[in-house]
């Protein structure tokens, strides 16, 4: 393919896996448009900056991908890579998903310093270290004896805390560890049908300047219409339960048969009051079916389930 534009910057993030993310969309848009130079610039987000707060105290929504849209929209940038799932549902003005290429693995992996051991049947008392409000409800929701050690850094961070530690296990996403090439310290995988991923777990989200057509034509090749089907259903369960990225809500979204299936679960952050919903629904009707699974989480407790994380948001952030 040709393209007349001369260069291109991909701002990221500059952790591993960020990185890894923006060489991989580089190299994609190298093979498509061999006359196009394409340069990486790392910028530092709120959420790499603060690495000692659970991620609920620091802001949750937007706390690793606000500067680079501040970036995009100063066009310092021409597009910024993420993982989907860090992303917020309402983007600022001026800014769109221009692209979601192929979605990998959306499971959460389960590792542990032990290679027998097992998430679900580790000793009373065990020790799990996650960041993830949604890990830790659906957790706690089969095991409210287990003990939580939130955790935060990057994947390779994580891993070697995790080999210093005490620690029973930990969770990660599997696409991650797999990204990095790291898949052998995965003790197992969580399969969706026992714990529900975040939104858009496993997706890459390529965002540009709403009004920039060119992007738009260059990005196109990469768009997976399959990956934006299912996570932005996916998301707008998160949209219309009026939660943050923070939310302890867990989907997944696939096709059955001629059909879709759309899982969620929501819970408070100590696993109780826990909710689970399967609705089968046609394509023409997913947006539809994701709006109706999330008034009825709000009708059946959810609503209660935000204004508890937003209290104590807002009481976190004054102390």
């Amino acid at each position: 393919m040709t393209s007349t534009r001369p260069s291109l910057i991909i701002g990221s993030r500059g952790s591993e896996l960020a990185l890894w993310q923006s060489n991989f969309i580089k190299r994609k848009l190298e093979e498509l448009y061999p006359k196009l130079t394409v340069t990486i610039s790392i910028i530092k987000t709120t959420g790499d900056k603060i690495l000692d707060s659970p991620l609920s105290q620091i802001g949750g929504k937007g706390v690793f991908t606000i500067e680079l849209e501040r970036a995009l929209l100063r066009n310092e940038i021409d597009i910024a890579v993420h993982s989907l799932k860090d992303l917020p549902t309402e983007l600022d003005t001026g800014l769109t998903i221009a692209a979601i290429p192929d979605r990998v693995n959306v499971e959460d992996a389960f590792l542990s310093n032990d290679p027998k051991a097992q998430l679900f049947e580790l000793p009373k008392g065990a020790k799990v270290a996650t960041g993830s409000l949604r890990r830790k409800a659906q957790i706690l929701a089969r095991r409210p004896d287990y003990e939580i050690i939130d955790i935060r850094g990057n994947v390779p961070t994580r891993i070697t805390k995790l080999h210093e530690s005490n620690w029973d296990g930990m969770l990660l996403a599997s696409a991650g560890i797999e990204r990095l090439g790291l898949a052998k310290v995965i003790t197992h995988h969580i399969p969706t049908t026992v714990m529900l991923p975040a939104p858009g777990q496993g997706a890459l989200a390529i965002e540009a300047r709403e009004n920039d057509e060119e992007i738009a034509k260059l990005l196109f090749p990469l768009e997976n219409a399959d990956a934006r089907l299912s996570s932005s259903t996916e998301r707008e369960i998160l949209h219309a339960l009026g939660g943050g990225c923070q939310l302890p809500l867990g989907t997944y979204v696939r096709k059955d048969g001629d059909d879709y299936l759309i899982d969620a679960c929501i819970a408070y952050p100590n696993g109780q009051g826990m909710m689970r919903k399967q609705l089968r629904s046609t394509q023409q009707d997913l947006i539809n079916s994701a709006k109706k699974i999330a008034d009825d989480f709000l009708a059946a407790g959810g609503a209660d389930i935000i204004s508890h994380l937003s209290n104590l948001e807002r009481m976190e952030k004054t102390h």
